[in-house]
Formats: structure tokens, sequence, C-alpha cells
């Protein structure tokens, strides 16, 4: 019994400190988005550059069905151990990598097409590595247990995200603000180097699923897995009711109460980047046994209970945990929104919607433009209104009101001086009126933040503990990989990947901080609905 035991948790820990250390360097890319902006897209304004980092970053989700496809095929016919090893090594490389490559002052546009390059490397790599540690913790664990033990696999990439913060928290309090900014924030990439050595230890020392090795024996593997999986009816409604009945809303969520949590925080809220790092580390910590815990009730009630509510809690919560956050965090922020609203007066036609990926808009051309521009850029929460007469574009700010300038109306060499001085004003009026350019640290309360976060990460755990077991039950164990290597990336990378972009785009668009969050609410909501109609249970399924 003693060896049945030491023999499970070295099948635990391996498959489960593997991923850590692989989601701790996709993590990195999401947490340094603002560094790796004004290194790699300094040659837009900011607020482009930051939507171009989150774009990018998005890319990596975006390949990551790519590499379920690719990876998945391989593990169901050559293996699950050997699959993921080489997304292993292709992940750890192309992090590393990262860390020494030049920006774009040294070498041009030639810095964010390499980056891109690397990220759609991490991304194929990824799409191919957490389907493979659930389903070999999976067809290792013993009935009764299994979602227990796979729930240690989502556990663990939360932890990644976790050991990324410390890394860099660590680093920054390291050394001065300006040096992290201009060389530190590369070391946690750097040290990625280290962790990929001792992956590649810890996974050596696993043998194949045993799972696999019998259907090998008896020659019961699939001789084409992604048609099985993907042109035979049985299989594919089972894809599609795991994708829109599950997976897609796990995604939101944890993308919301993670990376999300970081963006909205930082830019948002306006507190500081060291802050934010310790807050939410903190959360993490708490909310990471939390997967396992649900993992365990899922043993208990079956799976479909656990993911239901959790999305359920999702859609239902995220904008009355949200506001509390910006109250806790900086409540004379959340304070001059209520008392001082910011309201532009402008003809709609006159107005471009604040998104433009590709730079090319200076969004000068028109009043309503400068000062919607300048509201995006920061952050400001605002509410449109259409002029009554015709006539240049107003901000009100509580009491106080300030005319834009209108730049057809000036002369050319008038207008950048005119613009600037406009903006100074407004950034004057803002900060008398509570909308400060950092949130207060002595105004900031801690424990009820790091409180909100974790019931927001209780919800995640809820999805996240529970959706492992659920995938790995659901796929005959012959194109096990395969089928559900696809629509766990397809959720992940799409779903969950674009969020922050989506979220960022919607906020820009609206002048609403809380608008973007009507995205996971939605999508979070329609897989509840379509889950409890189409999705089976599957608790104590066999796995051969």
């Amino acid at each position: 019994m003693a060896a049945v035991k030491q023999n499970s948790a070295l099948i635990i820990g391996a498959s489960a400190l593997g991923t850590m250390f692989e989601w701790y360097d996709f993590f990195l890319y999401g947490a340094l988005a603002s560094f790796i902006a004004s290194h790699f897209f300094s040659g837009v304004n900011e607020t482009t550059a930051f939507i171009l980092a989150l774009a990018a970053f998005a890319v990596g989700f975006v390949v990551r069905p790519i590499g379920a496809l690719v990876f998945g095929r391989l593990g169901d016919l050559v293996g699950r151990k050997n699959t993921f090893l080489a997304t292993l090594l292709i992940m750890g490389f192309s992090t590393v990598l990262v860390g020494v490559l030049p920006g774009y002052d040294a070498i041009g546009i030639a810095a964010p097409l390499i980056l891109v390059g690397l990220r759609i490397m991490q991304g194929l790599a990824i799409g191919g590595e957490f389907g493979g540690a659930i389903i070999y913790v999976g067809e290792h664990a013993p009935e009764g247990k299994r979602g227990l033990h796979t729930a240690f696999i989502p556990a663990t990439a939360m932890g990644g995200l976790l050991l990324s913060l410390v890394v860099i928290m660590i680093t920054r309090t390291a050394m001065a603000p300006d040096a992290f900014s201009d060389w530190g924030w590369r070391v946690p990439f750097l040290i990625s180097a280290f962790l990929l050595g001792i992956s590649l230890w810890i996974r050596l020392k696993l043998h194949e699923s045993p799972v696999f090795l019998q259907m090998k024996a008896a020659g019961a593997t699939s001789r084409a897995p992604l048609t099985e999986s993907f042109l035979r009816w049985e299989n594919l409604k089972s894809v599609l009711a795991v994708l829109f009945g599950g997976v897609a809303g796990q995604a939101v969520v944890f993308y919301t109460t993670t990376f999300y949590t970081l963006f909205f925080l930082e830019r948002t809220v306006r507190v500081d980047g060291l802050t934010t790092t310790i807050l939410v580390g903190a959360a993490l910590a708490i909310g990471a046994p939390l997967v396992v815990f649900f993992g365990w009730l899922s043993d208990r009630i079956g799976r479909k209970p656990v993911l239901m509510s959790g999305l359920a809690l999702g859609a239902l919560l995220f904008f009355p945990l949200f506001t509390a956050l910006m109250t806790a965090a900086n409540p004379a922020l959340a304070n001059a929104i209520r008392t001082s609203p910011v309201i532009v007066l402008a003809d709609a036609d006159d107005c471009s919607v604040q998104f433009d990926p590709l730079g090319w808009n200076s969004f000068e051309s028109t009043s309503c433009d400068i000062v919607k521009s300048y509201l995006a850029r920061a952050g400001v929460n605002y509410d449109s209104r259409q002029l009554e007469e015709a006539g240049p574009a107003q901000i009100l700010i509580g009491s106080q009101s300030l005319i834009a300038p209108e730049p057809a109306s000036l002369p050319e060499d008038e207008r950048a001086g005119a613009i600037a001085a406009f903006r100074a004003r407004v950034e004057t009026l803002l900060g008398v009126s509570g909308y400060a350019s950092k949130a207060d640290p002595a105004a900031i309360n801690r424990p009820l933040v790091v409180a909100i976060l974790a019931a927001l990460l209780l919800i995640s755990a809820m999805c996240t503990g529970s959706y492992s077991s659920l995938l790995v039950e659901l796929f005959p164990a012959r194109i096990r990989y395969s089928a559900l290597s696809l629509p766990l990336n397809l959720g992940n990378g799409w779903f969950g990947g674009f969020l922050p972009a989506t979220a960022f785009a919607i906020v820009s668009a609206t002048g609403n901080v809380f608008s973007g969050l009507w995205y996971p609410v939605i999508v979070a909501g329609a897989t509840f609905v379509i889950g409890v109609l189409f999705l089976p249970e599957t608790r104590g399924r066999p796995m051969h």
C-alpha cells in the first residue's frame, strides 16, 4: 500500500510541478505586459502600445487549438509522456529567448515580430501540455479520487501565476524602479532556464500511462485520432457539449479572476504595480488550494453541479465584486465617480471608437476625439451624451466644464499647443475632483481587497477544480488526447485568451470602466444554460 501511495505522489507531483513551471513561463507575459509594451511596441502611443501588447499576449492563445491538434494526435499515437516532454522543451526555450530579445529601440520592427513568433511557439506548446498532464494523472488515479488527483494540475497552473508574481515582486524590490523598467523585467524570463532544467529532470522520471500501454499492447490505439474525434458524430457532439457547455465559461471565469484583476487594479483602479502584485499573490495563495478542494468535492457530488455553480456565481457576482474591489482599493476614485461624474457632451458623428491596434490614428481630428482619447489613455470612467446644439465637444467633471479645441478651426501651427494645453487643464481638474493618477497607498483596505480577490478565485476554483476530471472521463481512451485537447484549448485559448484585449477594447469604446465585464458575464451565463441542458455527468466513468 505504501508503494502505491508513493507512486501516486510522484505521478501527481511530477506532473503538477512541470505544469506549474510551464504556466509560470506562459503567465510571465501577461504579468509584465506593461513593460513589454514599452520595450517592444514603443513606436506608437501608450494606449495603442498596451493594446498591441495584449494582442500579442492573445496570439499565444490563438494558436493553442493548433497545438492541441498537433500534440493531441501525437499523444494518442505515440504516448502521453513523450508528448508533454516535447511541449515542455518548446515552452522553456521560447520563454528564455523573450528574456534576451532586443527591444524596438535596438532592432526596430524586428523586435515585435520576433516576440510574436516566440509567443506563437509558447501557444503551440501550452496547447499540448495541459491536456496531456490531466490525462496522465487521470489515467493513473484510483476510482473515487480522480477529481481530487486531476485538480492538482489546474491548481498548480494557478500556482504558476503565483510563482510568476512572486519572482516579479522579489525582482522589483531588489532594484530601483528605473532599473526594473529598463532591464530588470527580463530577469523572471531568464530564471525560466533554471526551471526548465528542474522540470525536465522531474518528468524524465515518469513512465508511460498504464491505460496507453494496455491499449498499445492490445493493438487498440487509434490510427486516425483526429478523424475519430471530429468526424464521427458520437464523439463530435461531446466535443461541442463540453466546449460550449463547460470550457468556454470556465475559461472566461478563470481569466477574469486572474489576469483581468491584475489589469483592473493596476490600470483602472490605479494601484501601483508592486502593491497589485502583492495583493493578487496573497489571494492566489488562498485560491490555489480551493481548486483541489472543489476537485475533491466533485468526487462526492459530481463534476457538473460544481462546475455549473461556479459559472452561475460568476455571471451573477462579477459586477458587484469588481465594484467593491474598486471601492476597497481606491475609495477616492470610487467616490469621485459617484460625486463628480465625468460626462462628455459631443456630436456622436464626430466621435471615433477609441480602439486603434495598428496605431494609425492619433485621435486629434475632432474635438470629441481629443476628449475621448485622453480619457481612454487615463482610464477615466465617463458617460457620453449628445450635444443639443452644434459645437465643439465639452467635458463636464462634477460642476466644472471645459470646452475642447476644434482642430479644423485652428491654424495648423497652433493645434498641437492648443490640444496639449486643453489636456493639461483636464488633468488638473481631474486631480482636484478625486481622479488622482495613483491610488493613495494609505487608503487601500488591503485585507478587504485580498478577501474580494479570494472570493473571485473561489468562483474560479469551482470551475477549474471540477472540469479537468470531467474532460478526462468524457472521451474514450483511444482518442482522449486529441478529443480533449481541442475544446480545452479553443475555450481557454479563444474565449479566455481574448478576454483582456476584448474587455479593454469595450472599456475604451464605451467609457465605462466596468463595461468590459459584460464579456465574461455573457459567456459564463450562456455556458451555464448550455451546460445544464447538454453536458453529461461523468463521475464514475471508467478510464479504459
